[in-house]
């Protein structure tokens, strides 16, 4: 059985200062959550002092972006081993990350690989635009970005990622796909075509979030289909309450 996972994406949120009052709001409850892998993904300026209030609790950190080159003249980047000093994990492929920043398929891929030799656990993040979503083209996409993302990979590298599926016209608009629509796209265009690739252990071994408006009053019905293991969860992340009750109920 897949262990749930529930991350919260802070995007371009909290100073420093902010993001230690938001941690200390969220630990008690957080560790108190038994069975769900709880991971808080601040901004970059942010990721030394949510290290600090993280230690010992059991609750894993992550950045929300990487470079893949290890060194050089990237003025504004951020290496995957300047990451791992502080995080367990790295979201790559964000639907924003995409849309604002030029990111594309291959450069998804570089960092996965970047992130994997650092030791880091990648959250790639899959997921079609509306006008792609209302054209039927979400197998196509969906399937092209996994497929591109894990190009290059063993099997046995592929089983240690977490694929997020965030159709992008449900991020941030109060729209979300039905958990049962969600889940078959999960099944079908994310763990279908890394069973042909890697086979059907890998398959099943790759954990898959559900992100896109999930909220407190959603997201069991999200939690408890059987291709989704938690959630990527953005603006709710950042209230205390509402993330705690989201981490609840992927609890079952």
């Amino acid at each position: 059985m897949r262990t749930p996972i529930v991350a919260g994406n802070w995007k371009m949120n909290n100073t420093a200062a902010e993001a230690r009052r938001l941690t200390y709001e969220l630990l008690t409850d957080l560790q108190a959550v038994q069975g769900v892998e709880r991971v808080l993904c601040p901004p970059f300026t942010c990721l030394q002092a949510v290290s600090e209030l993280l230690h010992d609790t059991g609750i894993g950190l992550g950045a929300q972006n990487l470079h893949w080159e290890p060194k050089g003249a990237y003025t504004g980047e951020v290496a995957a081993a300047m990451v791992a000093e502080f995080c367990q994990y790295v979201i790559i492929g964000h639907s924003e990350r995409r849309a604002y920043f030029g990111e594309t398929d291959e450069t998804v891929n570089k960092k996965v690989h970047a992130a994997l030799n650092a030791g880091l656990t990648p959250i790639i993040c899959v997921g079609e635009t509306l006008e792609e979503n209302q054209a039927g083209q979400t197998a196509e996409v969906v399937s092209r970005q996994v497929n591109a993302a894990l190009h290059g990979l063993e099997a046995g590298a592929v089983s240690r990622l977490i694929i997020a599926y965030e159709p992008v016209w449900a991020i941030g608009t109060g729209l979300a796909a039905t958990p049962e629509i969600a889940n078959q796209v999960i099944a079908d265009h994310v763990r279908g075509p890394i069973a042909a690739a890697f086979g059907d252990q890998a398959a099943q071994a790759v954990r898959v979030q559900y992100g896109g408006s999930v909220k407190p009053a959603n997201a069991r019905a999200f939690f408890s289909q059987p291709d989704i293991d938690g959630g990527l969860i953005g603006g709710a992340s950042l209230k205390a309450a509402d993330f705690i009750a989201i981490v609840r109920a992927a609890t079952g």
